[in-house]
């Protein structure tokens, strides 16, 4: 079977079982997946906590990020504080990394780890496959760097924060995933 057309049928698998899942009246079905960092980003922001002109034309790497970060009142628990620190290393200066981006807050912020999880891994796998598993940050660049992988349209910094944002955030105990979503696998 095609990829494209494995990704037809995972697409629709997932949007079936997301319709029958937002019909039983729940609001996020997500909200057990942690933030990432472009929403992290955008709170902080909005806060005042973080100046965007000081931030999105920088560049540095995640260990300077996570000492700017950690010398911030933020609010922040550590991983989350690792999980931005992570994002911002991968990703800033914005205008300068490609990749798509989205409207946080009236700045269009590339995209994080979760986003990408949610947008391209529910393609093809029930979200439980990939929030579940414990893996190493070169693990998820290699399943990224397979045949059936390949083909999906991210940068390889969108690919960096991607496992960045697994490595931190995965691992997800199965009782922690909202029982709607812990049946099923792989949809090929």
């Amino acid at each position: 079977m095609s990829a494209a057309r494995k990704f037809a049928i995972g697409a629709a698998f997932v949007a079936s079982g997301l319709a029958a899942l937002a019909a039983h009246g729940q609001d996020d079905l997500f909200d057990f997946i942690p933030d990432g960092g472009r929403t992290l980003l955008g709170d902080l922001f909005a806060a005042g906590t973080m100046a965007p002109d000081e931030v999105l034309g920088s560049s540095r790497s995640r260990e300077e990020w996570l000492a700017t970060i950690q010398g911030l009142d933020t609010g922040l628990d550590p991983v989350q504080q690792d999980t931005l620190a992570a994002y911002l290393a991968a990703t800033m200066p914005a205008a300068e990394r490609g990749g798509q981006t989205m409207d946080t807050g009236g700045h269009a912020l590339p995209r994080d780890g979760r986003d990408l999880t949610l947008e391209y891994c529910q393609s093809c796998h029930i979200i439980t496959v990939v929030v579940t598993q414990d893996r190493s940050r070169e693990a998820w660049l290699g399943t990224m760097n397979k045949p059936s992988h390949v083909e999906i349209k991210t940068t390889q910094d969108e690919r960096a924060a991607l496992a960045d944002y697994l490595v931190l955030n995965g691992g997800i105990s199965i009782e922690d995933v909202p029982i709607d979503l812990r049946a099923g696998g792989a949809t090929y």
